[in-house]
């Protein structure tokens, strides 16, 4: 396989690791649909960078697709939590943000069948891009906290920002301390608004964790699952535990 060829993901979630070797972290996850340029190859394993966040990583070489034709830049998604869909070689599980390759009036390319899928997408966008995430955002809830996770079946604090923001037409990166290098600065809680992300500190003063600002001063956010907890000056007050958990660093306003 010769560099920089283009990979698509035809698995519904692949893992993608730190280094070559299945022993290795999980850093981040590819979804279907997903694309990436090849940057490198051994026997077994294809470093990829990812279009939709030019985050990097290692794929089983037996867990990616390469493109044939190029890549199809459209990039509509499902925004169903989870759906089965019916190929010749059997069900495939599509989860929330898989991409629809050449998706066209409920149909889509999947290599060289054209399957039907009669699911939500965010083909047809209504309002704004906050509107639209904070529309699905109790899909997410009780979601287990994974690190590296970017599914309904795992995912971690950036990995949920990331994915909701996706959906609504809104690209971020994959990281929180990258994400909280966008957008503008909002000065307090008090000031925050709906669909705003915060984020929250270690004792260093690095970024370790991100979540998405409620109305009625609460955050939605990954932490052993997916979960609704009361945002302050302080930071987020955890209602089980009942004690403050994260330290807040900032919020920032993207759209």
């Amino acid at each position: 396989m010769p560099q920089q060829d283009q990979a698509i993901c035809p698995l519904s979630i692949v893992p993608v690791r730190k280094a070559p070797d299945d022993r290795a972290e999980q850093v981040t996850q590819w979804l279907f649909g997903e694309s990436a340029d090849v940057l490198e190859t051994n026997a077994k394993w294809a470093l990829l960078k990812f279009h939709h966040d030019n985050y990097e990583g290692w794929v089983d070489r037996k867990q990616l697709q390469l493109a044939q034709d190029g890549i199809d830049l459209q990039t509509v998604r499902t925004t169903e939590q989870f759906m089965h869909v019916q190929t010749a070689s059997g069900a495939v599980i599509m989860p929330f943000g898989a991409v629809l390759p050449a998706y066209s009036a409920g149909l889509f390319d999947l290599g060289a069948e054209r399957l039907a899928f009669p699911g939500r997408t965010n083909a047809k966008p209504n309002g704004t891009a906050v509107m639209r995430l904070l529309n699905l955002k109790d899909q997410w809830l009780n979601t287990p906290y994974l690190w590296g996770g970017r599914s309904p079946f795992g995912v971690d604090c950036s990995g949920l920002t990331q994915m909701l923001y996706l959906v609504g037409g809104i690209n971020l990166p994959r990281d929180a301390w990258q994400q909280a290098e966008l957008g503008k600065p909002v000065v307090s809680v008090e000031k925050s608004a709906s669909g705003d992300l915060a984020f929250f500190a270690n004792e260093e003063g690095r970024v370790i964790h991100v979540g998405i600002v409620l109305e009625g001063q609460a955050i939605m956010h990954a932490s052993g699952r997916v979960r609704v907890d009361k945002l302050d000056s302080e930071g987020i007050f955890n209602t089980s535990e009942k004690a403050h958990t994260h330290r807040l660093h900032s919020i920032k306003r993207l759209a």
